[in-house]
């Protein structure tokens, strides 16, 4: 039969996104239990109800998502909008899975690894707690703007660059999502500028008076590719049906 059986597909995840050794905010891996049998796939960055709907209507049996369910310190109970997202996927009979820390390191199907690819950055090193700041040198030192407008080409959407715009950029570090609280540790580990997703009003001080050049491109747009890498992955292994499902957003 083709396919691959779920609880099969939840092992090997979890050994080869290696989800024990990580000090994480939410479960990873299955999350939500559907059927036994899996033959198409979708992924997507968020576990929203319009994704799922749109899992639903495509056939998936399972869906694998970056941000799932079940944060640590969120209110618990099924209601509201978690209700609802919850009843669609368990009236489709979808399986859930969800990676956070994982997918952002991972070697081959990670966030940062792939960012770095659509970047066209040098192979990182990862470093840091966790391994969460990929640090690369560029070729040849670019500026600020330089390197805002090549991003923003890529992403296809603003980046917003802060902090120290005025000095040559060459050894370029980056943790994609809701890093911006990593500046001083990528600044530690030797960056001349640091890119990760969302900015804090603190964030433009910190990197004035560190001298790094801070770049904002985005949550959603940073955290996209893992997930498609993953998906690619499990495809050309199990011969999975794949498709990658968006639900944009600004932030």
């Amino acid at each position: 039969m083709e396919g691959i059986a779920r609880d099969r597909l939840a092992d090997y995840l979890g050994d080869w996104l290696e989800i024990s050794r990580f000090k994480d905010y939410s479960p990873n891996g299955l999350q939500v239990e559907g059927k036994a049998h899996i033959h198409r796939l979708a992924v997507a960055v968020t576990a929203t109800r319009e994704v799922i709907e749109k899992a639903s209507s495509w056939g998936a049996d399972a869906l694998i998502v970056h941000h799932g369910w079940f944060w640590r310190g969120e209110d618990a109970r099924l209601v509201g909008y978690r209700h609802k997202r919850l009843r669609v996927l368990l009236m489709a009979d979808i399986n859930l899975f969800a990676f956070h820390l994982p997918l952002d390191v991972h070697r081959e199907v990670g966030n940062n690894v792939s960012l770095g690819r659509v970047m066209g950055w040098p192979s990182p090193m990862l470093l840091g707690e966790q391994q969460l700041i990929a640090r690369a040198d560029l070729a040849e030192p670019l500026s600020a703007d330089a390197l805002q407008q090549h991003m923003e080409a890529r992403l296809e959407r603003p980046v917003l660059a802060v902090g120290a715009i005025d000095r040559p950029i060459q050894r370029l570090a980056w943790c994609t999502g809701a890093a911006q609280d990593m500046i001083q540790e990528a600044a530690d580990l030797g960056a001349d500028a640091f890119v990760s997703g969302e900015i804090s009003e603190r964030s433009t001080y910190l990197a004035r008076e560190i001298g790094v050049t801070y770049f904002a491109a985005g949550h959603y747009a940073t955290e996209r590719y893992g997930v498609q890498a993953l998906a690619k992955h499990l495809q050309d292994r199990f011969q999975l049906q794949c498709c990658f499902i968006e639900d944009p957003n600004p932030a």
